[in-house]
């Protein structure tokens, strides 16, 4: 897939260039007094961009939908007492003009309008010629073109000062996370746009607090931009997503402890190692594809003996009895079992594939 942006740099005046950038507030404002309060506490530790989202896209629809453009003179106050951008969501072309008349710095699209073209189309035609910074979370399934589509809008427009945010995606399997965080996918949008900051959400990821600095170290290992945290101060009574947010403490606790790792290698003697070690991993890489063509040679011959013995493709039974004895051996191996289960969903749909073939020939 060949992309091109034009992009300026997500950078604000008075907050340093280098990374992490990071952004904190509430999931959603929900009283002036705990705006406030929320954005007294984390500038205090250093944090200069103030998230809070006023209208709430949710589910169900008796659940808290936020406060709407009640709350845009409490991110007001926050501008002008304590000097923070201030960040919000926007789901439709009203919460745009209303948030833009309201003075918010920074808008961001979720990842349930990402998810819909028309949507986006008609954010970034009500964004034309506006000059405001613009995240936008991947779409809730993983579908990566429809990631780069809605950048590839809003640039249409005029829109260049972007960023993504990752915030995971939702999988009909159960895994350790609130939503998977499939991290081939960012780093596929980073390898194909360099100069796009992605910014993760390791609130959304997780969808509690236990794996927060994990999933927040691993952004940083990946030389990720930046990290967007819920953040409230006082989590526990929080009308939405309470068991994901951090009280301002522990958010200054959490950033306190991150490694950040040098992005460039300049040490000669580490650069030779690791070309070393990256010259032992590509041999691996090319025995692997010829396993790979072999193995589906073999996958042919079957769809040839099924063909010829009126036999269909799909086997349910076999490929459980496949599926279960891999995991079991990933666990005496070291390997994880989602490891295991996406690479053998995909050798296995790889398989059918050429059993297709095979068969309309």
């Amino acid at each position: 897939m060949k992309v091109s942006l034009k992009l300026e740099k997500f950078e604000f005046k008075g907050i340093s260039p280098e990374r992490p950038l990071i952004m904190a507030g509430p999931c959603s404002a929900e009283s002036e007094e705990q705006v406030m309060e929320t954005a007294r506490q984390i500038n205090q530790y250093g944090v200069k961009i103030f998230r809070a989202g006023l209208w709430k896209p949710r589910t169900r629809p008796n659940a808290f939908e936020g406060v709407g453009k009640e709350g845009l003179p409490w991110l007001r106050r926050v501008k002008d007492e304590f000097g923070m951008y201030t960040a919000t969501e926007v789901a439709n072309v009203k919460h745009v003009y209303d948030a833009l008349k309201g003075g918010i710095d920074i808008i961001w699209l979720g990842a349930r309008t990402t998810a819909n073209p028309f949507a986006v189309q008609e954010i970034a035609e009500a964004l034309k010629g506006v000059d405001v910074p613009v995240m936008v979370k991947n779409p809730v399934s993983p579908d990566f073109e429809l990631w780069i589509g809605a950048f590839e809008r809003l640039n249409a427009v005029g829109i260049t000062k972007m960023a993504a945010i990752h915030r995971g995606f939702s999988t009909y399997y159960k895994t350790l996370y609130r939503n998977n965080p499939q991290w081939e996918i960012p780093i596929e949008l980073k390898r194909l746009l360099p100069d796009l900051p992605i910014i993760t959400d390791p609130s959304h990821i997780c969808g509690g607090r236990e794996l927060l600095f994990e999933v927040s170290q691993r952004a940083m290992d990946l030389d990720f931009y930046g990290l967007i945290v819920e953040t409230h101060c006082n989590p526990d009574k929080a009308l939405s997503d309470a068991q994901q947010q951090l009280t301002p403490e522990g958010l200054h606790k959490l950033l306190g402890k991150l490694v950040l790792r040098n992005p460039e290698i300049q040490n000669n003697v580490i650069l030779s190692t690791l070309e070393e070690l990256r010259h032992e991993i590509d041999k691996y890489d090319d025995k692997l594809m010829e396993i790979f063509e072999h193995r589906m040679g073999v996958s042919r011959k079957i769809g040839e003996y099924k063909k010829q013995n009126n036999i269909t493709i799909l086997q349910t039974g076999r490929w459980d009895e496949i599926l279960r004895n891999k995991i079991e051996q990933a666990a005496k191996k070291g390997l994880s079992e989602e490891f295991i289960i996406k690479v053998f969903r995909a050798i296995h749909e790889e398989s059918i594939n050429h059993q297709t073939k095979v068969m309309n020939e």
